[in-house]
């Protein structure tokens, strides 16, 4: 039953939260305890928030997930976990998200508070309309980032906010993509009615569009003057080619296997993607922290 209710609050997905920990890694407060805690406080606060969020979405959507070949198998979908102990998993999780709150920063409360109703929309409206799904879905994950520079206090580059925003909209665009491809089979169900709104390729074209924004923005906070200054050297630029990787890498695996919508297991289960973030973060270390 435990394990039920880990799915339940999709533990797997907290990886996503991750974003919050960006200002903090590349505002040079990585190794000060201080800050480290309170951005990890804040990852705590992400996670009750979103899981919060994951169990009204299986409410909300309970009927169509009995239809679709995966989520039928999610535990509220298959009678697993009752819909009242959800429901009162889902109060838990609100209460010790607002006591986790009281001890942070009243601006990361506010975005906190509009990431979970952000959610809420997407939930019971603006997945249902074309585009704004997807701009919903990607503003999460910048939601994230800002998040993690308020709790910190500090600033962050509109450069990385760009790149942030673009790979969101990848990851978005990417899942959708997904869907879409899995209606196309016949032996496929629970389809999403806003997917008749897009086509393969548009699907495509706005890819390309994404991921040109994340590597050229990333490319150009590397080496923008403010960026030199504050780490002391021009070596951040060889990073590059790890964003580069990483992002034809996900949309390679998402094309062949048609699971953009599971961005978490994409990631974790393909060695090459785990190998090249460990080894770009072993050299944003370096360079950040020891001007390598």
């Amino acid at each position: 039953m435990f394990k039920e209710y880990l799915k339940l609050i999709r533990v797997v997905q907290w990886i996503k939260n991750i974003f919050v920990f960006i200002p903090l890694i590349f505002s040079k407060h990585l190794f000060e305890s201080t800050y480290f805690l309170e951005a990890f406080l804040g990852f705590i606060a992400f996670c009750f928030a979103s899981s919060a969020v994951y169990i009204v979405n299986d409410l909300f959507d309970l009927e169509a997930d009995r239809k679709h070949p995966v989520k039928k198998k999610r535990p509220i979908a298959s009678g697993s976990i009752s819909k009242s102990k959800a429901k009162t998993t889902l109060f838990a999780l609100l209460v010790l998200n607002v006591l986790l709150l009281s001890f942070l920063p009243v601006y990361f409360g506010i975005i906190t508070a509009v990431y979970f109703f952000l959610n809420l929309a997407y939930t019971t409206k603006l997945k249902k309309v074309v585009l704004l799904d997807i701009f919903s879905i990607a503003a999460g994950f910048m939601l994230r980032v800002a998040g993690g520079g308020y709790v910190i206090d500090v600033p962050i580059s509109s450069w990385l906010i760009l790149t942030t925003m673009f790979l969101s909209l990848l990851l978005a665009v990417l899942k959708r993509r997904s869907e879409l491809e899995l209606t196309e089979s016949p032996d496929k169900g629970g389809v999403r009615k806003v997917l008749g709104d897009y086509s393969l390729v548009f699907l495509d074209q706005m890819a390309t569009v994404a991921s040109s924004g994340v590597v050229i923005f990333y490319a150009l906070y590397t080496v923008s003057p403010r960026t030199i200054e504050i780490f002391g050297t021009e070596n951040l630029i060889y990073t590059s080619p790890f964003i580069l990787f990483g992002v034809f890498r996900y949309m390679f695996l998402v094309m062949r296997d048609k699971s953009g919508e599971y961005t978490t297991e994409i990631i974790l289960k393909d060695v090459a993607m785990v190998l090249n973030a460990i080894i770009y973060a072993i050299f944003i270390i370096l360079i950040v922290y020891y001007k390598f």
